[in-house]
């Protein structure tokens, strides 16, 4: 039986950037609001604070919540997963990133995983880990915050010392979602974040662009 000090090794690997899903090639439209001025230094804060609790941050913790329990029904998650993407974009995200983490459990594990989206694979893939949901959950929106900082810091006049002490401040926030969603029902799914929908929209038509998202 895996140990709760294993289990966390396993999840920190599991939310590493070096683990091949690829989240560095997206911004969620991160990309579109900053270069429209939406987004910048002084209010990138305030985006992420309104992505973690209005919009996919939120969606995606009571999803991966719902996927950790036991009986979860990992394919009508996918369902709901693919539902809750506003934009075509935000939904190829998803489901690319969630094969890829299924392809990699597959080869770590050898147990077959059939591809669903991201929070449904990661819900899975946890699901018999011996911690407490929220603590999963949390770790799993640090990264993804982490993931939205990095590329602002790519993109914006942000250093990397300064993206660090953004998603500290966050960190709070984060932990509170977290204990939410590990009780959130299918009612609790909600977004809206109309202005990172649209700004993924517009994304969609940039002619130059960093990010797929």
């Amino acid at each position: 039986m895996t140990t709760p000090e294993a289990a966390r090794l396993q999840l920190s690997q599991v939310l590493s950037p070096a683990f091949p899903v690829g989240g560095f090639a997206w911004s969620q439209g991160l990309e579109y609001a900053m270069d429209a001025g939406w987004v910048t230094q002084a209010t990138l804060a305030q985006w992420l604070d309104d992505w973690l609790d209005h919009g996919a941050g939120w969606s995606d913790a009571v999803l991966l919540s719902l996927s950790l329990r036991r009986r979860a029904d990992h394919a009508e998650l996918d369902d709901l997963a693919r539902a809750a993407c506003m934009t075509s974009q935000r939904l190829q995200e998803s489901a690319e990133q969630g094969a890829a983490f299924a392809a990699n459990m597959t080869a770590l594990t050898g147990q077959p995983q059939a591809p669903v989206a991201l929070p449904v694979a990661m819900g899975r893939a946890c699901a018999a880990m011996p911690l407490p949901a929220a603590e999963i959950i949390a770790a799993f929106l640090q990264a993804q915050a982490a993931a939205l900082i990095s590329a602002a810091v790519r993109f914006l006049p942000l250093g990397p010392m300064q993206g660090q002490q953004m998603l500290t401040a966050l960190q709070p926030r984060i932990l509170l979602r977290a204990m939410r969603a590990a009780d959130a029902t299918e009612a609790d799914l909600a977004s809206a974040a109309w202005g990172a929908d649209i700004a993924a929209m517009r994304h969609e038509t940039m002619t130059t662009r960093i990010f797929r998202s």
